[in-house]
């Protein structure tokens, strides 16, 4: 791809490191700002800059926040005994939109994989252990993607606990195998959560 501008060519080929982003979508992604005004390219700039340097992540579930602690786990209104454990934001954010959990969450930041190089020491799964051991909750919901690696993180984790005497469970399997949790419709995601199993329950399934 030919640039008439240097300055052209810089500002698509950073655009096109985003997940999906082509070189052409780049293109025409800054081809279609260079036509609005710059004030609106201004407040694009900004939003990025700030989200950057000012988000935080909470320190009780690892979600990402605006605050030390996120509003799901400064609500008094939900149930903190009742933990569900996740990969990342999209899946907190898509079993908040089924309206169906008021419990707590425990974001892991990724999946076990060893193909990956990524192992459970990089995962926020010590702290969810800490949390197990605290004595303060009643049950942890599994609610990995049905993958080998989401499996893989589940077995590492109820090794972990099982000896704790807390329920552990999974979201029932309405998402199918090899799904990730961010694609299931709401309705689906919604019964996996209200009818979860026990999690020993679903190794033997397996």
């Amino acid at each position: 791809m030919e640039f008439s501008s240097k300055l052209l060519e810089k500002a698509v080929n950073e655009i096109s490191q985003l997940p999906g982003i082509g070189k052409r979508t780049a293109l025409r992604l800054v081809l279609h700002l260079l036509k609005q005004p710059k004030e609106q390219t201004g407040f694009l700039t900004q939003a990025l800059v700030a989200m950057r340097e000012e988000i935080k992540f909470c320190e009780s579930c690892h979600n990402i926040s605006d605050t030390a602690i996120c509003e799901i786990c400064s609500n008094t209104g939900r149930n903190h005994q009742l933990v569900c454990v996740v990969e990342d934001i999209r899946d907190v954010m898509a079993i908040e939109n089924t309206g169906q959990f008021k419990g707590v969450y425990h974001v892991l930041g990724g999946k076990i994989s060893p193909i990956d190089g990524v192992g459970p020491s990089q995962l926020k799964i010590s702290t969810l252990v800490e949390k197990v051991k605290s004595g303060k909750l009643s049950e942890v919901i599994f609610a990995l993607s049905s993958t080998m690696e989401g499996d893989t993180t589940n077995f590492y984790i109820y090794k972990q606990i099982a000896d704790s005497g807390i329920i552990i469970s999974t979201i029932a399997r309405g998402i199918a195998v090899g799904d990730e949790l961010e694609y299931a419709d709401e309705v689906t995601l919604g019964r996996s959560i209200l009818q979860r199993l026990p999690f020993e329950k679903a190794i033997k399934n397996n």
